[in-house]
C-alpha cells in the first residue's frame, strides 16, 4: 500500500518540497533518500542534518515510520548559535 508524503528542504536562496508516494512502513530517513534532495542540495551533508515532521524534531529518523500526509523537513545546521547572534546584534546597536 502506498502513502502520500512530502519532503522539504530549504536554503536561504533555494527551497524545494517534493511530493512522494512511498510504501507504508517507510521511515523518515528512507524518504529523504528517495526524494533525491542529496543531489539538489549537494552543499548540505544530509546524513548529518536533523529531520522533523511538521516542525517537530524526530529523535531517531532511521526508525520513525511515516504516516499518510506527513511532511519530512530537513533542518540544516545553524551557522551561529541564536543566543550569540542576539548578543552580536545588541553589541552593534550599543555602538
Amino acid at each position: 500500500m502506498l502513502i502520500h508524503i512530502e519532503v522539504a528542504c530549504a536554503l536561504p536562496d533555494q527551497q524545494c518540497v517534493k511530493a512522494l508516494d512511498v510504501e507504508a512502513g517507510c521511515t523518515a530517513q528512507q524518504a529523504v533518500t528517495l526524494s533525491g534532495m542529496a543531489e539538489m542540495f549537494s552543499e548540505l551533508a544530509l546524513a548529518e542534518c536533523k529531520l522533523g515532521i511538521f516542525s517537530k524534531l524526530i529523535e531517531n529518523p532511521e526508525s520513525y515510520v511515516l504516516a499518510e500526509g506527513d511532511r519530512v523537513e530537513i533542518y540544516r545546521p545553524l551557522l551561529l548559535d541564536p543566543k550569540e547572534a542576539r548578543r552580536q546584534r545588541a553589541k552593534k546597536v550599543r555602538k
